[in-house]
C-alpha cells in the first residue's frame, strides 16, 4: 500500500496484518500525505531479515524514514521527520 503524494520522501513501513500500531503508523503517514511502501514481514522472510538488520528489532512496526529508523509508533519522532521532509 502506498499513499498518493508528490513528495520524494522515501519511507518503508515494515509491518504485519494484525499489528494495531502498524495500522496507526500507516494512517498517520497517509494523513500527513507522506508516501510509503508497506512490507509485510509476516509473509516475506527476506524482508523480515532486512528489517532486523536495519533496526536490531524483531517487533513491528519498524519505519525506515529516509534512512532513519523509527521503532514502533513513535509519534514525536515521526512528527520531527515529517516536518523535515
Amino acid at each position: 500500500m502506498t499513499s498518493d503524494t508528490t513528495n520524494d520522501t522515501k519511507v518503508i513501513v515494515y509491518s504485519t496484518p494484525t499489528c494495531h500500531f502498524c495500522g496507526a503508523v500507516k494512517e498517520y503517514l497517509t494523513e500527513k500525505k507522506i508516501a510509503f511502501k508497506e512490507i509485510n514481514v509476516q509473509a516475506d522472510a527476506e524482508a523480515a531479515d532486512e528489517m532486523i538488520k536495519k533496526s536490531g528489532q524483531m517487533g513491528v512496526p519498524v519505519i525506515d524514514f529516509n534512512d532513519q529508523i523509527v521503532i514502533g509508533f513513535n509519534k514525536p519522532k515521526l512528527d520531527e521527520l515529517v516536518a523535515a521532509a
